[in-house]
């Protein structure tokens, strides 16, 4: 592990401010205690000389008052860092994850990565309250207390030079140890909330199969292997911590023996002796804290090495298209756009191309949803054009890629081609700014009717949610009514229309051009999912782009154009 790792001071600003403030704390502390040291020894070579020493007891005081007062003031800076740095990286990580998009989210662990947005950054409180502020002083306070020590008696200096180097020399040692078994501590915390999360979402499922049992002992298990990992965390520290401090008082009872005899040989005055005694423990201690301190961190650091790793991807991602964009831009004179990229026209002449390259141009600017050769996984490609006042019918078997072409489009997968809305790929677009959308999961949260049709809206639009519902088939719903966990309280066809109308309200109030639905009568009665065909004809004839994913014959005869998707053999 890297004392401070560079990106710490990358995203977050707070932590620059904080190392500064530390090395100046650092440097006024170091001051003070040789001062105190200094007071110290005159008054007691002063009592023991007879003289008054009431105004060395008087700066003696007010000296470890003010010591005081410099510790709690790194303290206190420590915790206002390490809140303000959790709260930066916490808003840096959700706007990368933003900005990755759906599609990559999908690919991780996400009750791991809400662990680590949670809990791992609160523990940022042990790093910047204590770590930081030791590894500060241990840079600026250890090697100045030793020159000191060496200026006013340099054997005593020696000593020091040469037994510090063991201290982080078994620091490293017990560290890269402790480090292994922090991160097997950190993973199998993560697994648990996986675990667990994956377990109370599906627990009905479980007790119907009668596997809610084997569930639990899997989480019993995993938090017992969580016990004995933080067993093996703890034992380190404390392996570390007496080495530490055997390896710190061996070293000051090296120079305490070398002092005395000195002492008695009469090569050495008590005033210098005494000095050098009182500097001794002072220079091994910030190393000392170091390495007590890097345990409590430790576990803060892992969850900033995992926040580090997705702002590290977005940043990545964003070069890329940074250089995707200045590729094409030197391309353009040779009519090379990264638009015509995945148009491919088998048998036509270049003139022919470019005609076809200008018509997509158009029709995207205008508002038309251009898909070509667009190909996800290993899904045959599929091209068409859904233009406004219009619905597009996709069909097919299952599995032949219906729900994974409307995940491409809203940026849940990678895919291969083009897709261009209004004169852009839609990759560089935010899904919310074109597409409103439902899918085959109703996606609802805890919270009133209103609210999750009104999505993202501080104050949803009363009569909006009212006419959404009502065009959803759904106006015998209350939109006051208090849902539980996941849409709990619903039936599964009026949680469905329910988020159908969350994508008609998104449509109708300006959000999302392009009305997406994925099977959104398949819980529906044969009468009600008429009253929805009659909807959403209604919504294309009044200028709405409408793609709708359904397998229902009934959707041909509102349908103004038909793709069908087929299983590559």
């Amino acid at each position: 592990m890297k004392p401070v790792d560079p990106r710490l001071l990358k995203y977050a600003g707070a932590a620059r401010g904080f190392l500064a403030a530390s090395a100046l704390i650092g440097i006024v502390q170091t001051a003070v205690t040789i001062v105190f040291a200094w007071l110290l020894t005159d008054a007691i070579t002063g009592a023991i000389a007879g003289r008054d020493v009431s105004g060395s007891l008087l700066w003696l005081l007010l000296t470890a008052l003010l010591r005081g007062l410099l510790i709690a003031a790194s303290d206190a800076a420590g915790t206002r860092a390490a809140a303000k740095t959790g709260m930066q990286l916490r808003s840096a990580l959700i706007a990368a994850v933003g900005r990755l998009g759906p599609g990559w989210l999908a690919q991780r662990n996400q009750a791991a990565l809400a662990v680590t947005a949670g809990h791992g950054l609160e523990a940022l409180d042990a790093y910047f309250a204590r770590y930081i502020p030791q590894l500060v002083l241990t840079v600026i306070a250890t090697p100045v207390l030793v020159a000191v020590m060496w200026w006013q008696d340099w054997p005593s200096g020696l000593t020091a030079v040469i037994t510090l180097p063991l201290i982080p020399l078994f620091l490293i040692l017990i560290g890269m140890a402790t480090r292994t078994v922090q991160t097997r501590q950190w993973q199998t915390l993560q697994r648990l909330a996986a675990r667990f999360a994956d377990t109370v979402q599906g627990l009905s499922t479980l007790r119907l199969f009668g596997r809610d049992r084997r569930a639990a002992d899997r989480i019993e298990v995993t938090a017992e292997e969580y016990r004995r990992e933080t067993m093996k965390v703890l034992r380190f520290s404390f392996l570390s911590g007496f080495a530490m401090e055997l390896l710190a008082s061996i070293a000051v009872a090296l120079i305490a023996v070398s002092v005395g005899f000195r002492l008695l040989s009469g090569d050495l005055t008590l005033e210098v002796g005494l000095f050098v005694l009182l500097l001794a423990p002072e220079a091994f201690l910030p190393i000392r804290q170091v390495g007590v301190q890097f345990h409590a961190a430790s576990e803060g650091v892992a969850a900033t090495e995992d926040v580090f790793a997705v702002l590290d991807a977005d940043r990545t991602r964003a070069d890329a298209a940074a250089g995707a964009g200045a590729g094409a831009g030197a391309g353009a004179g040779a009519g090379a756009g990264r638009m015509s990229d995945g148009f491919t026209d088998v048998g036509r002449t270049g003139g022919e191309r470019s005609d076809r390259r200008e018509t997509v141009r158009q029709m995207a600017a205008g508002g038309a949803l251009v898909v070509e050769g667009l190909r996800v996984r290993d899904l045959p490609p599929v091209s068409f054009t859904a233009e406004p006042g219009t619905i597009t019918l996709i069909e097919g078997p299952s599995g032949s890629g219906k729900s994974s072409l409307l995940a491409a489009l809203r940026g849940a997968s990678d895919f291969d081609g083009t897709a261009v809305y209004g004169g852009r790929d839609v990759r560089d677009l935010a899904p919310s700014a074109w597409l409103a959308w439902a899918g085959q999961s109703p996606g609802l949260m805890r919270g009133t009717v209103a609210a999750n049709v009104a999505l993202g809206e501080g104050e949803p639009d009363a009569e909006g949610v009212r006419t959404a519902l009502a065009a959803a088939c759904a106006e015998g719903i209350d939109p006051e009514r208090e849902l539980g966990v996941q849409g709990a309280g619903l039936s599964g066809g009026q949680a469905q229309r329910v988020a159908v109308a969350r994508a008609l309200y998104r449509q109708g109030s300006g959000g999302g051009a392009v009305l997406a639905l994925d099977e959104p009568s398949s819980a529906l009665d044969p009468e009600t999912e008429q009253q929805l065909w009659r909807s959403l004809r209604g919504r294309a004839d009044a200028g709405a782009t409408v793609l709708l994913v359904s397998h229902r014959r009934s959707a041909r005869e509102i349908a103004d154009r038909i793709v069908p998707l087929g299983v590559r053999v």
